[in-house]
């Protein structure tokens, strides 16, 4: 019999808190079984394993985060729309490091697909795209490039690695400038007639 007060979601964000304490890769279900004081096998009637945990966190802060972007980009386009995504993607990888960390790992195409918080990412993002003028396959060209750029700077901000003395901010805001200018300049794919 499931313990009371045990529910998927409750675990769920419990491993949340917890990847932004230890980190994500740190996760166990057995370190979650001690912070509500239950046997391991206690949370097996909520979750299949681990890795259903951490796909579970992993949709969970992807909503999180895709509901700070939507809020920062509402109502701008261009480049206020780009800074303003950018802005928010940034503000929840310094702030909740682990589940970050969750948003990065590979899901099973089928839970994209079920996932409303993941369609919504994809909306969000590729109409903010669209508004450059970009059509496929160089909107998954673009939307690779700005995913990138944010994680790699993110990474290298959360550890430390930037040691030059200019501030962090005026590079990010260079950097945001730099995409907008790219694109707005986007280098078109050449369709031929035998596509």
């Amino acid at each position: 019999m499931p313990r009371a007060g045990l529910t998927p979601d409750r675990i769920t964000t419990a491993a949340a808190d917890l990847a932004d304490e230890v980190g994500f890769e740190n996760v166990s279900l057995s370190a979650l079984a001690r912070h509500f004081g239950v046997k391991d096998a206690s949370l097996y009637s909520h979750v299949k394993n681990l890795q259903d945990l951490r796909t579970r966190v992993a949709l969970l802060a992807g909503g999180e985060m895709i509901d700070r972007i939507a809020v920062a980009v509402a109502g701008h386009a261009g480049k206020d729309a780009l800074a303003a995504f950018a802005g928010a993607y940034r503000a929840y990888a310094l702030q909740y490091p682990g589940r970050y960390a969750a948003t990065q790992i590979r899901l099973y195409q089928s839970l994209v697909a079920d996932s409303p918080a993941l369609r919504r990412t994809a909306e969000i993002t590729y109409g903010m795209l669209r508004a450059y003028g970009l059509e496929e396959p160089d909107l998954t060209d673009a939307v690779r490039l700005l995913r990138a750029t944010f994680h790699g700077y993110c990474a290298l901000e959360s550890t430390g690695g930037f040691g030059h003395s200019r501030a962090l901010q005026a590079s990010w805001d260079k950097a945001i400038d730099a995409l907008h200018i790219t694109l707005e300049h986007w280098p078109r794919e050449e369709h031929t007639e035998d596509d």
